[in-house]
């Protein structure tokens, strides 16, 4: 299958976006906070959507853009672009090359194509419906893990420190009384995704995530032949919500332990 019109827009888009991240990273970005004090923002943030959301303009001007830092227009537009210019901007602040672009493309609410990509890492991440996902350029597929007691599991905490953070560490308990090889947290929801649909984790929940974080890395899930649904076994939303991504085979295993401690 050739590359659509709007893979090729969020590939140039996520590149655009990523240069201006590559530049600013390691120089002492000014870090602001959003609602809660450990939920931060950077002027990289802003200066990176503004770079990706002129590319998806130029390209595509009658077609609405949901964007983390600044543009909220309707998810339930029939041509929808959704972008997190900076996935992990903790991560960023702090030095760590662990970070992302996220650019996705949903018509009529079904996930087209995604993309995700660290600049640092040169890791490109690419997935189009019905073309399978992309690592690189290479094909890659979820891993074939059949028990729990084969996997590794990925876990990501949302800003709330409260009754979230309670939970979601009570299902990080249960599922080491399942004999996982180990937890990972690494603070990038849309590579966390990625790394579903790559083989490295038969798992990955979260029990809060924006459209942003999720809407190009769960297709890539999908499209490497994984599975995407709430934490509560439905049909993910594009609005926020909470996750759960497997490979599959391990998706009733982790979902009961899940859902039994969705706050």
């Amino acid at each position: 299958m050739r590359d659509s019109h709007e893979l090729n827009v969020a590939r140039q888009a996520a590149r655009a976006g990523g240069d201006v991240l590559s530049r600013c990273f390691g120089r002492g970005a000014s870090v602001r906070s959003k609602s809660a004090s450990v939920d931060l923002v950077t002027d990289a943030d802003v200066d990176a959507e503004k770079a990706i959301v002129d590319v998806i303009r130029r390209a595509c001007p009658d077609h609405a853009v949901l964007a983390e830092e600044s543009l909220a227009e309707t998810s339930e537009a029939e041509h929808l672009w959704i972008v997190d210019p900076l996935d992990g901007t903790t991560n960023y602040a702090h030095g760590i090359p662990h970070f992302a672009v996220s650019v996705a493309f949903y018509r009529q609410g079904v996930p087209e194509c995604g993309v995700v990509w660290n600049p640092i890492r040169d890791d490109l991440f690419e997935a189009q419906r019905g073309a399978g996902a992309l690592r690189n350029g290479e094909s890659v597929q979820v891993a074939s893990n059949t028990q729990l007691d084969e996997a590794l599991v990925g876990v990501g905490f949302y800003y709330d420190r409260g009754a979230m953070m309670e939970a979601t560490l009570a299902a990080v308990a249960d599922l080491f009384r399942q004999n996982i090889h180990g937890i990972r947290r690494f603070g990038t929801a849309s590579l966390d995704l990625c790394h579903v649909g790559s083989g490295y984790y038969g798992a990955f929940f979260e029990y809060e995530l924006s459209p942003w974080d999720f809407a190009a890395g769960r297709l890539f899930v999908e499209e490497a032949g994984g599975k995407v649904s709430t934490c509560a076994g439905e049909p993910l939303p594009v609005e926020k919500t909470h996750l759960l991504a497997t490979n599959g085979a391990l998706h009733d295993s982790v979902l009961e332990i899940v859902r039994r401690h969705l706050p």
